[in-house]
């Protein structure tokens, strides 16, 4: 068959980007999330070179990606720059982030109307789950550095790679 009946419909694409320093359940509900609503979700870690975190960059991308496998449909890589120019590269319509607060609410507001503006990407809020409404991975890593338990706040892949690197330290 030839013409427009014969092509495959494209694929819906979305990206989650953050730095996950490290990745945490949270954010893992917010991409298991989008990852029922979406064809392909792209995984962008953020690089910010004047940052030092606790894992490399590359970790961050290892650690995603394991804990990320059992999706099928989500892709992690790397990202430098303006996260727009990210979407426009890998034709990329929508960014879906996660919302703990309110005042979450009003900065992403912002980067979603300076996205939009920039290149028409439209960005999707998507509430946290209650369970995961106070977490962020500052918080886990200050907690876990002063021998708290944050077991049930990351995955254990996540948490026995936390521990060692406190360990070093």
């Amino acid at each position: 068959m030839n013409g427009p009946e014969s092509e495959e419909p494209p694929l819906r694409r979305a990206v989650c980007p953050g730095s996950f320093d490290p990745v945490t359940n949270g954010h893992l509900d917010i991409i298991a999330r989008a990852s029922r609503l979406y064809d392909v979700v792209h995984v962008a870690v953020m690089i910010n070179k004047s940052k030092q975190g606790l894992f490399t960059v590359d970790e961050r991308i290892d650690l995603l990606r394991q804990v990320t496998a059992e999706y099928g449909n989500v892709r992690v890589e790397a990202f430098h720059g303006l996260l727009v120019d990210f979407c426009k590269e890998r034709d990329i319509p929508a960014i879906v982030k996660g919302l703990r607060a309110v005042s979450d609410f009003d900065y992403e507001l912002q980067m979603a109307q300076m996205n939009n503006g920039l290149s028409g990407v439209e960005t999707l809020f998507v509430p946290t789950n209650p369970t995961y409404s106070f977490l962020s991975s500052s918080l886990v890593k200050e907690v876990a550095a002063w021998g708290g338990d944050v077991s049930h706040l990351v995955p254990p892949l996540v948490l026995e790679a936390l521990t060692e690197r406190l360990a070093q330290s």
